[in-house]
C-alpha cells in the first residue's frame, strides 16, 4: 500500500492510492469523489518528531570520504522543520557556498518504539520512502558537527509517499541532478541493514509513530546550484523530485 499525505480544497488528508486514484484512510473525512495525483498537492507523507540520521552507512560513501568504516552506526538528528515534501523547493542559503545532495532510503516508524531487537524491528516499521540529505558541505566541514549543515529549513526532502510492502535489503537506488544519474547503487551495500538501525537507535531514544530513520547516502555526492532539479529514484517506491532555488 501507498500511504500519502495531499492537500485538497483547503484541508490535509491522509490517504493511499488504488491504481491511477487516491483514497482517504479516515472514513469520517470522506473525498467528495474520487482523485487522481493530478488533482492534489502531496506533503511529506508524515510528520516526523524527529529525523534521525546515519552518517557513513554504505561502504563506497565512506571510501569516497576517506573515512573507515564506523564499528557503530553514526547518528545525528535532522529537525522536524527542514522537512518538506515532492515539488517543494529546496533553498540555497546564503551562508554556504556548497549545498550537496544525498540520496537516501528512509524508514518511517509505526509505533512507540524502544529497546527492542533487530528481529522484532519489522514489527514496529510502516514503510520505506525517499529522502534527499540535503548537506552544506563547507559548514559540515567548518563546524566540524553536523547540526547546522544538515538543519537549515528545507534540507530534508521526502517523499513521495510511504510504500507499506517492501522488503529493503537490496533495492536499486539513484540520484538524477537535471536528468543525469549522480549516484547509483544497491542497499544491499549498507554497512548497517534496516533492522540493526532500528534495535540500535531504540536503545538510544524512543521512536514514536511518523519517526523517520535516514539509513545513509552511498558515493557520488555533489554540488546543487539553484535552477537545478534533483530526483532520488528507489526501486519498488519511486520518485522525489525537487527544484533548487536561490534562499
Amino acid at each position: 500500500m501507498k500511504i500519502v499525505r495531499f492537500h485538497y480544497q483547503d484541508q490535509i488528508y491522509v490517504g493511499k492510492i488504488e491504481g491511477d486514484f487516491i483514497t482517504t484512510l479516515d472514513e469520517r473525512r470522506p473525498l467528495p469523489r474520487a482523485l487522481t495525483l493530478k488533482k492534489v498537492v502531496l506533503f511529506a507523507p508524515c510528520v516526523p518528531s524527529k529525523v534521525v540520521a546515519v552518517g557513513l552507512n554504505y561502504h563506497d560513501h565512506a571510501e569516497e570520504m576517506g573515512h573507515p568504516v564506523p564499528e557503530e552506526p553514526l547518528l545525528f538528528l535532522k529537525p522536524g522543520s527542514s522537512v518538506i515534501g515532492p515539488n517543494a523547493p529546496i533553498f540555497l542559503p546564503p551562508q554556504s557556498a556548497r549545498v550537496d545532495y544525498e540520496a537516501e532510503l528512509a524508514v518511517v516508524i509505526a509505533r512507540v518504539t524502544t529497546k527492542i531487537s533487530a528481529e522484532q524491528a519489522p514489527e514496529h516499521i510502516l514503510g520505506y520512502t525517499c529522502l534527499n540529505d540535503v548537506t552544506a558541505r563547507d559548514l559540515q566541514a567548518k563546524d566540524k558537527q553536523w547540526t547546522r549543515a544538515k538543519g537549515f529549513d528545507t534540507f530534508c526532502p521526502i517523499g513521495p509517499w510511504i510504500e507499506t510492502e517492501l522488503q529493503p535489503d537490496n533495492l536499486s537506488i539513484e540520484l538524477l541532478l537535471n536528468g543525469d544519474v549522480k549516484q547509483k547503487s544497491s542497499t544491499s551495500n549498507l554497512i548497517f541493514s534496516v533492522n540493526t538501525l532500528v534495535e540500535f537507535i531504540s536503545h538510544v531514544m524512543t521512536l514514536y509513530p511518523g519517526d523517520v530513520i535516514a539509513t545513509g547516502t552511498t558515493s557520488g555526492i555533489g554540488a546543487m546550484k539553484a535552477g537545478d532539479s534533483v530526483e532520488v529514484r528507489i526501486e519498488g517506491i519511486g520518485s522525489l523530485v525537487n527544484p533548487v532555488k536561490a534562499g
